[in-house]
């Protein structure tokens, strides 16, 4: 049976690379050898078609790739695609930034918690950046609870910053929704915590 999916890293040197489902599930293996239509490169973004086999270790790989041609992506644009999101995102993080000021003048939220969020942030980028390298190579990758629970936390600047220039985990919708819900929890919560309430 064949599925469709867009090519999210390829090592043109060494001739591999992985392709996302565009109905989600793990990122799929895939040769140079693969690919049925020897004209072009395979790039990132390529949107492409292909069928799944299992090698002899019995993990996943692509075989009877084929690009989907240029037309057919236009006639089915994603709505959700980083080039469309992915500036917006970063909008975010100056407006916690004014949210932040203003309930630590209002309430005298702890020094204590600017801190936790650089921390966060930092260990947050780092952890995206790993997970991608992992992705690319072929090894052991970080799961998706972990990357969420590290943004619920506060590290999600760093998710966003690590979305947009590492090109990671930006196009999956499904992680996406998850990943703006544990941000809203997050503002949420430092709010509840700096105020009165508490």
């Amino acid at each position: 049976m064949r599925t469709e999916g867009t090519i999210k890293t390829w090592n043109d040197e060494r001739g591999f690379g992985f392709i996302e489902p565009t109905h989600g599930g793990q990122d799929i293996f895939v040769h140079v050898k693969a690919f049925r239509s020897r004209s072009g490169r395979p790039a990132v973004g390529q949107r492409v078609s292909f069928e799944i086999e299992l090698n002899a270790e019995g993990k996943k790989r692509a075989k009877a790739v084929e690009p989907i041609r240029a037309a057919r992506v236009r006639g089915t644009s994603r709505p959700d695609s980083p080039a469309q999101w992915g500036t917006a995102s970063y909008f975010a993080i100056p407006a916690f930034l004014i949210v932040y000021v203003v309930v630590a003048v209002v309430w005298r939220a702890p020094n204590w918690v600017a801190g936790l969020y650089v921390v966060a942030t930092a260990v947050t980028f780092i952890a995206y950046a790993a997970d991608k390298s992992a992705a690319a190579a072929g090894r052991r990758r970080v799961s998706e609870p972990t990357l969420l629970f590290l943004g619920l936390v506060g590290g999600w600047p760093g998710a966003i910053v690590a979305q947009q220039t590492r090109r990671h985990k930006s196009n999956k919708a499904s992680f996406r929704s998850a990943f703006w819900a544990t941000v809203v929890a997050n503002v949420i919560a430092f709010i509840l915590f700096a105020s009165p309430l508490a």
